[in-house]
């Protein structure tokens, strides 16, 4: 073996980020109340550059169904507002002045099976991102053999540990988009 030995544990660690992006992505898919966490995938075109909608202003609950975001900048507050009408999340936000106001509708069996269908979006991005990192592995496996510093069978085993931790991974992704379809999907 070379010191370009393949890193099983930085694999491991970026699949297990596309788990953790999930798992963030989830936290803004709502299932019947107001919580902070519902805008975190809203990202906001201001400055140039998109933000993080927590970036530009404060996001705060003051009633159990409804959410508001005070702006910091009073000329990125319609930017707020369009980015998060235009977020996916089905909201229709109220600008009134810095300050907008996001009303939460009760969620419909309609709009159940919406959110049921972003979470199943948000969950075949992540199996891309774990298939990415194995696609990077195996290319990095395939550089090896090839320049003769590891063996056939190292390369078979070093595959077979990479596949593992991609079904592994994979299993993980599936096992929370059920639970969150589960969560969306209770009245």
């Amino acid at each position: 073996m070379s010191d370009e030995d393949l890193d099983l544990g930085d694999i491991e660690r970026r699949m297990k980020g596309a788990v953790d992006a999930l798992k963030h992505e989830f936290a803004g898919l709502r299932s019947g109340r107001a919580t902070t966490n519902m805008l975190d995938p809203v990202t906001v075109d201001v400055y140039g550059s998109n933000m993080p909608l927590n970036q530009v202003g404060t996001v705060s609950v003051p009633e159990p169904r409804m959410l508001s975001v005070q702006v910091w900048d009073k000329a990125n507050a319609s930017a707020v507002e369009k980015a998060i009408r235009n977020a996916g999340l089905g909201l229709n936000p109220m600008l009134d002045g810095q300050l907008v106001r996001i009303p939460i509708p009760e969620l419909n069996e309609e709009r159940r099976a919406e959110l049921a269908k972003v979470a199943g979006k948000y969950a075949e991005q992540a199996r891309i991102a774990i298939r990415n990192v194995r696609r990077d592995g195996m290319d990095q496996l395939k550089r090896m053999e090839k320049d003769k510093s590891i063996s056939e069978d190292d390369h078979k085993m070093y595959a077979d540990e990479v596949q593992d931790l991609t079904n592994k991974f994979v299993g993980v992704i599936d096992d929370q988009l059920q639970s969150k379809e589960k969560e969306i999907m209770q009245v």
